[in-house]
């Protein structure tokens, strides 16, 4: 029978004893890592949420104890009370490794089945089964320090706010429909049958109407939903440092942020950064061929082609004569690759849409190349002046007759290369700004440009002329800021202009009443008088994932979903009560409501 804890108290945390602690009686508490027991002697590995420390119970322990101390298995939940001594043979490879606790008196509190994985730091255990009891993953120490580091990042960013004037405002999870990109997760209503709450993808609105209100300063860790495809990087809800104010233009944001995220990555890292460099849009694009391009490597992207604007290669041309272009990386010491790794490389490109790769690798000599035949001596001076290239080094070329497909190709390529050729040090930080972007994009499949981040986002200024004309020349206030090759988050300047905000819905094919019908609370409150405002919104999880060394977001969130937006632990969602369904006015359609095969789940982790 499981003992209680009625008349012992626990003192201290498992890793938090000291020298000062030797001598003392001290009462622990946690689970077991591992008991080992050599007869007269038993040493039991007690785990908490801080670390480890070694529990002794030997010949001259009380009766009961030995007896006790005998039984306990690996996850029995234990109270030691004791004596702090030193180890007569420490271990360098525990923070506690000087010190163990003679235990005096011992309370078996739960005991454990085998649990289906081993408690261990760094485990290499199936992600699908550790997630169907994340419980006893969260557990292991690796994912203690993350639930801690989020823990402190979060009283840290409240204090740092609070002390620059920012009010903590909460705001809605049930709210109205609208469209903000993304679908919406919808919530029938009971009261009015046929009608839906929504999750908020954002607190946008609410935190714009708080600037109506005079608040002048808000933000808010706030919870965002979601409901399309994820990557490893995604969750369908998901947590981000929502931040606004009013009186404000880019660089007011800008030169809020940076410190902040300058003390986080010195307190939480020990990371010293230098200014955060700034790019346009443009200039991400045309260097990086990314808008959220990873600045701790180079290979940036090099235009060649007025240099082969008379190649007789056929990609070549082609490309160039329908309006596109050819354009380079430069690998250095890249020639050591193999033909079948710049075959797999080359690869690589046509998942990005781009129709294959060509290289050239410059040699003292003779250079090799899979287009060597049309590169003339002069061309091979012309591309050494240009990309700046050395002997041993690869030239890695995509051409075509989208410039956006050369660009994208090239930016996912230069990461990738980067990560094989192991280029940079993956501890290093670097963080940048990247401004300008378009304010509209135009969409294919609708025939109509779309808004790159949300239509309340504002244009330049200089470029407000060109909205009728030319709607494609138009940037906008927006901003992102990128770590390593990370959105880690993004805002904008808003539309404070009720002309303005009107001319926008016109633009993105909103009729007045259309628009009216959406966002009525909002433009009703921008009847009464607006302040200039704008904000920016950080990816909480994606910050954490990124200060704690994971590539996984999961690995961040306390109880996260898999691809399929699933719950392995709690089998979420599920099928609910005809009553519940009634009550609601719904109706489901039983042969569209397949279950997903739960033996998929593995592969969308």
């Amino acid at each position: 029978m499981a003992e209680s804890l009625k008349g012992i108290k626990r003192t201290n945390y498992c890793a938090e004893i000291s020298e000062a602690d030797l001598g003392k009686e001290l009462v622990l508490t946690g689970w077991t890592q591992k008991q080992r027991d050599l007869g007269g002697l038993v040493f039991i590995t007690l785990r908490d949420r801080t670390g480890l420390i070694q529990l002794v119970v030997d010949e001259d322990s009380p009766e009961d104890v030995r007896e006790k101390a005998s039984k306990v298995r690996s996850e029995f939940v234990l109270a030691a009370k004791g004596v702090l001594r030193k180890r007569q043979d420490p271990n360098p490879n525990m923070p506690t490794g000087d010190y163990e606790l003679l235990v005096q008196e011992l309370r078996i509190l739960s005991e454990s089945e085998t649990p289906p994985f081993y408690i261990e730091e760094e485990s290499d255990v199936k992600e699908s089964l550790r997630l169907e009891h994340r419980y006893l993953d969260l557990r292991r120490p690796d994912m203690a320090k993350i639930m801690k580091l989020k823990s402190d990042l979060a009283h840290f960013t409240r204090n740092y706010f609070y002390e620059a004037g920012f009010l903590d405002v909460e705001t809605p999870i049930l709210g109205k429909s609208t469209p903000e990109g993304a679908r919406d997760y919808l919530v029938p209503s009971r009261v009015y049958n046929g009608q839906f709450f929504a999750l908020p993808q954002s607190p946008q609105l609410y935190k714009q109407l708080l600037m109506v209100s005079g608040v002048d300063k808000y933000f808010q860790i706030a919870r965002c939903f979601r409901d399309e495809d994820l990557r490893a990087d995604r969750q369908p809800e998901f947590t981000q440092v929502d931040i606004e104010m009013s009186f404000v233009e880019e660089e007011d944001i800008q030169n809020l942020m940076e410190p902040y995220l300058r003390e986080v990555l010195k307190k939480f890292k020990g990371k010293e950064i230098p200014a955060i460099e700034k790019l346009t849009y443009k200039e991400a694009m045309d260097r990086f061929g990314s808008d959220k391009p990873d600045m701790r490597f180079g290979l940036e992207i090099c235009d060649i082609s007025d240099l082969v604007a008379d190649s007789e290669f056929r990609v070549f041309k082609d490309a160039l004569d329908a309006g596109g272009s050819v354009r380079l990386i430069t690998v250095p010491e890249g020639g050591k690759m193999s033909r079948r790794e710049i075959d797999a490389l080359s690869e690589y490109v046509k998942t990005y849409r781009a129709g294959g790769l060509a290289w050239l690798a410059p040699e003292d000599e003779k250079w090799r190349g899979s287009i060597l035949k049309f590169v003339t001596e002069d061309l091979e001076a012309k591309l050494l002046e240009r990309t700046a290239a050395k002997t041993g080094d690869l030239l890695l070329i995509v051409a075509d007759k989208s410039n956006k497909i050369v660009l994208e190709s090239l930016g996912h390529l230069r990461n990738k290369v980067a990560a094989d050729l192991e280029l940079y040090d993956p501890a290093d930080d670097k963080l940048v700004w990247i401004t300008e972007f378009p304010l509209f994009e135009w969409d294919e499949e609708e025939g109509r440009y779309t808004a790159v981040h949300h239509p309340f986002t504002s244009p330049m200024d200089e470029d407000i002329q060109y909205l009728e004309t030319d709607p494609g020349r138009v940037r906008s206030k927006a901003y992102d800021i990128v770590m390593n090759g990370y959105e880690l988050g993004g805002g904008s300047i808003r539309i404070h202009d009720n002309e303005l905000q009107n001319k926008m819905f016109e633009l993105l094919g909103f009729t007045k009443e259309s628009a009216y019908e959406q966002f009525s609370f909002l433009l009703d409150a921008f009847k009464y008088g607006v302040p200039p405002h704008g904000g920016i919104a950080l990816g909480w999880d994606r910050l954490i994932m990124l200060l704690s060394g994971s590539s996984n977001i999961r690995d961040v969130i306390a109880f996260p979903k898999v691809q399929t937006s699933a719950d392995l632990m709690t089998k979420a969602p599920g099928v609910v009560s005809e009553q519940q369904l009634e009550e609601l006015g719904l109706i489901i359609d039983k042969e569209a409501a397949d279950a997903p095969e739960t033996e998929t789940v593995d592969e969308f982790l």
